[in-house]
């Protein structure tokens, strides 16, 4: 499990996707009544960048950078961290009521109205508040779990605010680059998925 992060280039095209997927199984009667069961207790999401171009000479090395970056990975096998633009930030996000024993809780974000649980946060930038007062303790990476030093009060407010990543890795084993002009690279397909750990 890595813990580098996905590279911001510039020459990333318009229209990206970010699609989240759930699993849902099915079970249909003979009668015609539906039995379901969700397989997942939150989304996963698959993401798609187009890039229009990708330099590569002395001075700008992204094609280099995206392809040492996709090789460190070994393709699908390792998984990295990626800030989504549209989605990668908290500011004052309510993740728990104290009840003055609890120490532990989860890391959340609020996507319109539905909460999912954020695991990989930018420790950098993470600070922890009970009623608005930083509060002490610390955090896990790889789970977005924290632990505080002190049990919140019954009743106060546990928030958070800072940003956080998507922990993903490569759908396929192979990306393809197409120079159409000299030192001048496209890709226009790469795609990875987040991942539960």
């Amino acid at each position: 499990m890595s813990s580098a992060i996905f590279p911001t280039l510039p020459g990333v095209e318009w229209s990206n996707l970010k699609v989240p997927i759930w699993s849902t199984g099915v079970k249909k009667t003979a009668s015609g009544r539906e039995f379901r069961l969700a397989y997942y207790s939150y989304p996963l999401y698959r993401f798609q960048l187009s890039y229009e171009f990708l330099r590569s000479d002395p001075a700008y090395v992204e094609l280099q950078t995206l392809i040492g970056f996709f090789n460190a990975r070994q393709g699908q096998f390792d998984t990295f961290l990626y800030s989504d633009p549209s989605n990668n930030t908290a500011t004052a996000e309510v993740i728990a009521v104290g009840d003055g024993t609890t120490k532990i809780f989860q890391l959340t974000k609020a996507v319109g109205g539905y909460v999912e649980p954020v695991t990989a946060p930018n420790i950098a930038t993470l600070q922890v508040y009970v009623n608005g007062s930083v509060a002490s303790g610390s955090t896990d990476p790889n789970t977005g779990l924290v632990t505080l030093n002190s049990a919140p009060p019954a009743g106060s407010s546990v928030t958070w605010t800072g940003n956080f990543y998507y922990r993903c890795r490569f759908l396929q084993d192979e990306s393809e680059f197409e120079e159409f002009l000299q030192n001048l690279w496209t890709n226009k397909k790469v795609e990875f998925i987040s991942v539960k750990l």
